[in-house]
């Protein structure tokens, strides 16, 4: 029972010392959600119990009970992580200029480039700050990123053979360049895999990715590289949205289907760039395609037995369901730029997220001449990892606050004009969370989430009931 500063018990919510939890509609029809702007607290409830529930309830007296519980794990959520992974850019170059890279194009055009030396200087380096706060049992996750890591493969591959049982090691390619010598290098390594693709058809992909002088074959290569990964378990195809591709979404997912794809994500452009914020789609024509792509995506799951798992949008469910078991860090405010991850540029420049990579004020300084801890503690990281949605307007009263974070401050920065401001796709999220909701509601969510997400340490439901139910 909570009290008040004189001792008086609080019997109510949204007064006092009371929980607070606001209503909140998800265009179900027999149910809505509660919530706990603060927390993340959540229940799911009749419409017609809705003053039941705030009239006082047992998910109310269990709430009340566990408030501290759950305000001290959103807190050290928000602002209790260390890093644990790195985006290695182990050169500046791309062999593409997809219209919507963040990534200025001089520096993909020219950029610098990683010496082999170099780059196993950086894994040194790197292995030996991790080693400074993250238990032995546990390997950080370098992902060779970029730009087109696999020009430099020749550095990455003796980085991996030099470092596999110190790191989890992962590539993110547009596939151009992976032959089957590569492809075989890193399954027999285990390395995760990521691939770009941004269209049913050669057509569609080629308006958005292409070469620096014409289409060439970016779309045939993605659909060998996936026809020979089927059955691969570490790797997954990223799908960028632009108002190219947003009608081709179901198609989008069909296609990655009939290759077995095991997992993907269909991410709004991030728009860093003036070059993708001429791709963008509207904020709000963005949610209706993507929720269809959702749905149709768990019809093939039900009519084949192949669960293909969005992440991005499984990650939305999780930061409901169980907020510190969420596996992407975009979604969360600070996000996790600087805090659960930090870029590193060919050049050794640290960054707090790969967004910034080509935006100098957000260099925090430079691996071999600063080393990682002065780049945590630099200015330039504080203006990323001190980003607050609840100081963000209007963020700060919005009830599903910390199920988006605000994303993301690179766009924020860049596209809205400060830290201060929201990101580029706020409707988008909103819906995404209401759709999650409904999905809970019905019983439906573990369909669109990795198996066994809720055996996970620290999970647990603190109360289920028939017309209600609550987690954290």
């Amino acid at each position: 029972m909570i009290t008040n500063a004189i001792g008086t018990a609080t019997p109510f919510v949204n007064t006092g010392a009371g929980p607070l939890l606001i209503p909140l509609e998800i265009n179900h029809p027999s149910h809505l959600a509660v919530v706990d702007p603060d927390t993340a607290f959540w229940a799911i409830v009749r419409k017609d119990r809705l003053a039941d529930l705030i009239a006082g309830s047992n998910v109310v007296e269990t709430y009340r009970q566990r408030m501290d519980i759950c305000a001290s794990e959103m807190q050290g959520l928000r602002f209790g992580l260390k890093p644990s992974a790195v985006y290695f850019n182990a050169t500046d170059r791309c062999n593409l200029d997809c219209s919507y890279c963040y990534i200025p194009r001089d520096m993909r055009r020219s950029g610098e480039q990683m010496s082999e030396a170099r780059l196993l200087e950086s894994l040194a380096l790197l292995r030996d700050y991790f080693a400074s706060h993250m238990p032995a049992h546990r390997r950080p996750r370098i992902i060779f990123h970029g730009a087109e890591p696999l020009l430099n493969f020749k550095a990455i591959r003796a980085g991996i053979l030099a470092f596999e049982k110190q790191f989890l090691f992962g590539v993110q390619t547009n596939a151009t360049l992976l032959d089957d010598a590569t492809l075989q290098f890193l399954t027999d390594h285990q390395v995760s895999i990521g691939l770009s693709l941004d269209g049913p058809t050669a057509e569609i992909t080629n308006r958005t990715r292409k070469g620096w002088h014409g289409p060439g074959d970016v779309h045939e290569s993605v659909i060998r590289a996936m026809e020979k990964l089927r059955g691969y378990p570490g790797y997954s195809v990223i799908v960028t949205i632009t108002r190219e591709n947003v009608a081709q979404l179901t198609p989008l997912i069909t296609l990655l289907h009939s290759h077995g794809v095991p997992g993907c994500l269909l991410n709004a452009t991030r728009c860093t760039l003036p070059g993708a914020r001429e791709v963008r789609v509207a904020d709000e024509a963005l949610a209706d395609p993507f929720i269809r792509a959702l749905e149709y995506n768990d019809e093939l799951f039900k009519k084949t037995g192949h669960k293909m798992v969005v992440a991005n949008f499984a990650n939305i469910l999780l930061a409901i369901l169980a907020p510190t078991a969420r596996r992407l860090m975009c979604d969360i405010s600070p996000c996790g730029g600087g805090r659960a991850f930090f870029a590193l540029a060919a050049n050794g420049d640290l960054f707090p997220c790969s967004e910034f990579i080509g935006l100098d004020s957000f260099r925090g300084g430079n691996l071999f001449q600063d080393g990682v801890e002065a780049a945590l503690l630099s200015s330039a990281f504080a203006a990323v990892t001190r980003r607050d949605v609840d100081h963000i307007n209007p963020c700060s009263r919005c009830a599903i606050r910390h199920y988006c974070g605000s994303p993301c401050p690179a766009e924020a920065h860049e596209m809205n004009g400060g830290m201060d401001q929201i990101g580029a796709f706020c409707h988008f999220y909103e819906e995404q969370v209401r759709f999650a909701f409904r999905l809970i509601a019905d019983g439906r969510a573990n369909d669109f989430l990795w198996d066994h997400w809720d055996s996970a340490d620290g999970m647990e439901t603190i109360f289920d009931l028939s017309g209600a139910v609550t987690a954290t």
